[in-house]
């Protein structure tokens, strides 16, 4: 029977208290909840620049999704006024939509170039952007990009 080698035991660690926890909790469940919006703005932004137009199919394409996981997004977005959508046409970002689409772009941006400043390869750091861009305070991304002017030559 092979040895097992114990690991050293991590530091006692303090326990944070119920009511941080609670509003990190809180603060995370808002923002998945505005994830799917901003993939699919950005992504229809990303779409109209490169291709002139996002169609339903371009967009369950580059978003890994169904046709009728778009659709039913698509309506969501619609009703919370981020999209106008005629059928069979292409997908149009309203003003917010396009606010938002730009807000993320942006905080993508810092993310990326953060994370490559810390010697994170580009295609790892894109990939993890990816899930840090929805969940970083403004105070935190403001730092970040304090950071990186910091940091230039």
């Amino acid at each position: 029977m092979p040895t097992v080698k114990k690991l050293p035991r991590p530091a006692a660690k303090t326990v944070r208290p119920s009511a941080l926890q609670a509003e990190s909790l809180r603060q995370t469940r808002r923002e998945h909840a505005s994830e799917t919006a901003e993939d699919y703005v950005e992504a229809i932004a990303d779409l109209a620049a490169s291709q002139g137009e996002a169609r339903v199919v371009d967009l369950a394409r580059r978003l890994g999704v169904t046709h009728v996981t778009v659709n039913r997004t698509l309506a969501r977005l619609q009703r919370e006024g981020y999209v106008r959508v005629q059928p069979y046409r292409a997908i149009f970002l309203t003003d917010s939509g396009r606010v938002l689409a730009a807000d993320c772009h942006h905080r993508h941006g810092i993310v990326v170039a953060f994370l490559c400043s810390l010697g994170i390869p580009e295609k790892a750091a894109e990939i993890d952007a990816e899930g840090i861009e929805h969940h970083v305070s403004p105070a935190t991304l403001a730092a970040f990009a304090r950071q990186l002017k910091a940091n230039k030559p």
